[in-house]
């Protein structure tokens, strides 16, 4: 596959609010997508007649193929057009929601969930677009709006369907999921400049130069790792709370753990923060401030977890820490390299969501197995863990 030596981007394009606004509602609506499975799989292990721990697969497929989606997609943004691409994956995420909808058994599910996290790679496409158009003193404050409008989006995805689940079914979240990505496809079509790639390679060599970009940037592998285990925390919560609020001491639907999604929104408003402080005061800064905030999330949940109040004060704290940690270590890999922008996203997003993948096994594991003090104990030890890479530069 060879690039196309086009310019980059149309140069009559400016990054205004506005097409932030659509680029941020557009990363919510997509990332939705792989979360809108969490306060259903109760339900949904109810259909299929299977165990709760063999349904929570369907949340840690998704976040496989997500990851499998950043690492073959991503680097191609950086040979091919991308609106193109874009709007290609639009249609596949929408076809994948559809068979979910249909699937009769579990494992065509399974399937689809694998196709839907593939599919939902465009808010890690628009991001890396976004900085490209924007000012090197503007980037912190950019990412923070994107990433923003994801989290707001994964949070509210399980308020939606936690509701939808509650009082309609589990399996009409997924036809109107499926119906966002058309529209959503219709909106970018036209909202989009085109954009052409800049490097030089192809696609073989590209995937193979990832190689290179994590031997040559210690941020980078920095950055990867506690974003992975930032994010293996968050997902470890958000499997297991379901199982929580389900069990015998708080007697709660999937309506009630949607509606946690609330409380997190809490910590999304403060993703231009997050971008400013990191412009200002430094990245690196704030990520291990972060890494304490979540630290101290999970010493509420293991205190507190059994109370209502505790739950929440939980939430809101996790979710700032993850959030605002995010946005610190985009910040600080997208000043790396220009020309590979893309495959350096890719590189820090697939050990992300990985992370995130092995939190959803994680968490319903765990509190299988030992509840939800073990739940516990699994994201303060993955801190524990990000607390180390931060304090030790690696192969320094």
């Amino acid at each position: 596959m060879q690039i196309n030596d086009k310019k980059t981007v149309n140069n009559s394009t400016t990054l205004n609010k506005h097409l932030i606004s659509i680029m941020s509602i557009a990363g919510a609506l997509t990332v939705a997508n792989i979360y809108y499975i969490q306060p259903l799989l109760a339900q949904i292990a109810q259909y299929y007649h299977v165990a709760e721990g063999y349904s929570s697969l369907l949340a840690t497929l998704t976040q496989i193929g997500y990851a499998l989606g950043l690492l073959l997609i991503l680097p191609l943004a950086d040979i091919l057009e991308k609106r193109c691409l874009i709007l290609t994956m639009l249609l596949g995420a929408a076809t994948f929601l559809l068979l979910f909808f249909l699937a009769p058994t579990i494992s065509i599910a399974l399937f689809a969930s694998l196709g839907i996290g593939f599919c939902s790679v465009v808010p890690q496409l628009l991001i890396p677009f976004a900085v490209q158009l924007s000012q090197p003193y503007e980037r912190g404050r950019v990412i923070g709006s994107l990433i923003g409008g994801l989290l707001i989006g994964i949070l509210l995805s399980r308020v939606v369907s936690g509701l939808i689940g509650k009082y309609i079914t589990w399996k009409a979240m997924y036809f109107i999921a499926a119906c966002f990505m058309l529209l959503l496809w219709l909106c970018l079509r036209f909202a989009l400049p085109k954009s052409y790639g800049n490097s030089t390679m192809k696609y073989s060599e590209s995937l193979k130069s990832m190689i290179g970009l994590i031997k040559q940037f210690s941020v980078l592998r920095e950055s990867s790792i506690i974003g992975a285990m930032g994010f293996l925390a968050f997902s470890t919560f958000w499997t297991a709370l379901v199982f929580l609020l389900q069990g015998s001491h708080y007697h709660m639907g999937a309506d009630v753990a949607g509606l946690f999604g609330l409380v997190g929104v809490v910590g999304a408003l403060f993703s231009k923060t997050a971008g400013k402080l990191s412009d200002k005061k430094g990245a690196r800064f704030t990520v291990g401030i972060n890494i304490l905030i979540i630290i101290a999330a999970y010493v509420v949940f293991i205190i507190w977890g059994f109370q209502l109040w505790g739950l929440i004060v939980g939430v809101i704290l996790l979710d700032l820490g993850v959030q605002s940690s995010n946005v610190s270590n985009q910040t600080r890999i997208h000043q790396l390299s220009d020309k590979a922008r893309n495959r350096v996203t890719s590189i820090y997003m697939v050990s992300y969501f990985l992370g995130g993948a092995l939190g959803s096994w994680l968490g319903a594991f765990s509190f299988q197995y030992f509840g939800w003090i073990g739940v516990c104990f699994t994201g303060l030890l993955s801190q524990l863990i990000a607390l180390y890479v931060h304090f030790r530069v690696i192969n320094n």
